[in-house]
């Protein structure tokens, strides 16, 4: 995506590039490396980002706003372009409000983000988990086993969805749909009953059971509010051994979702999107979201984008139950 913006940038609108290391840590402490074509040659393949990311946020910093300012200020920064998750662009929305020129680029492997069809990084994360649910097939049905494989969605389902629909998954839990792990359980049963003695279970780290159900620890919060998740697998697992007798063992895919070469789709999506934010940029666009709707991109108010984080689709929900035990 980066590299997108600074070859058209660069070769088309004779810009200069400043790329802010950690995010928005960097654009207060007025930390920057100068970004040009030659620079970012063999950044293609490469996943995660060059300029590294941070929780750092203006408005939970003392003086963060003016500090942001100040950085944009000493090097004559025309504008702003945020490429992130809701919690990147809420922020990137605090400051086109305060007045600085703001452009914003929906990247998350979640795919959350509204009024866009998909954000890139997360195909990249579709296709780790897929690979992952493909490989442990072979060991499910070599050892008669129940395998539960925990993947990330903190507050959507669309990676476990997506990845339990290609990966051939016997049941996929989201937080869209709080589970009964007695309907889990006999769900498994009747499947072994019918003589298929090796299940995958996808579970989206967010899942939560249906309320008096099952015993889980309360949520726990990190220094900046989030949600500390993950484990939902084992817990889950667990219940479905000693209730059923079926061997279970847990995958949690954890930060592996997030690594590796970005696939195809993903490079050409982040390409567009990238092209598209430097040209917002020239026309002023300022407070906009460049999107992906009806295979064109396109561009939204930041205000609509962040307004509510995008859910799976009751339509797709019921493309997935088709294939449950």
């Amino acid at each position: 995506m980066i590299r997108a913006i600074v070859r058209k940038a660069e070769r088309h609108y004779d810009d200069d590039i400043f790329g802010f290391r950690d995010g928005y840590r960097g654009l207060m402490e007025n930390d920057w490396i100068a970004l040009d074509v030659v620079g970012m040659r063999g950044s293609l393949p490469r996943g995660g980002t060059v300029l590294g990311t941070s929780r750092s946020n203006p408005y939970r910093t003392k003086d963060g706003v003016e500090r942001v300012r100040r950085t944009m200020a000493a090097n004559k920064l025309d504008a702003v372009i945020v490429i992130g998750g809701e919690g990147s662009l809420s922020c990137g929305l605090a400051l086109f409000r305060d007045g600085i020129p703001v452009i914003g680029v929906p990247k998350t492997i979640d795919n959350d983000i509204g009024i866009t069809e998909r954000t890139f990084g997360f195909d990249t994360a579709v296709t780790i988990a897929t690979e992952a649910i493909d490989r442990l097939h072979t060991t499910a049905e070599s050892h008669n086993r129940v395998m539960v494989v925990e993947v990330m969605g903190r507050h959507v389902g669309h990676i476990a969805t997506w990845a339990g629909i290609a990966g051939g998954a016997t049941i996929t839990l989201i937080p869209e749909e709080p589970f009964d792990i007695n309907e889990v359980c006999h769900s498994l049963q009747r499947r072994h009953e019918r003589g298929r003695y090796a299940s995958i279970v996808v579970v989206a780290e967010g899942a939560k059971p249906v309320a008096q159900t099952l015993t889980i620890a309360p949520d726990q919060f990190d220094e900046f509010g989030h949600i500390r998740l993950g484990g939902i697998a084992n817990i889950v697992a667990d219940e479905i051994e000693t209730r059923t007798g079926y061997e279970t063992r847990v995958t949690i895919l954890g930060h592996v979702q997030r690594g590796g070469s970005p696939t195809a789709q993903d490079r050409v999506l982040a390409s567009r999107y990238g092209i598209a934010a430097i040209d917002a940029v020239h026309e002023g666009a300022w407070g906009e979201m460049v999107a992906l709707q009806a295979d064109s991109v396109i561009r939204v108010p930041l205000e609509k984008a962040v307004a509510e984080l995008k859910t799976v689709s009751p339509e797709l929900r019921k493309v997935a139950r088709n294939f449950f035990a």
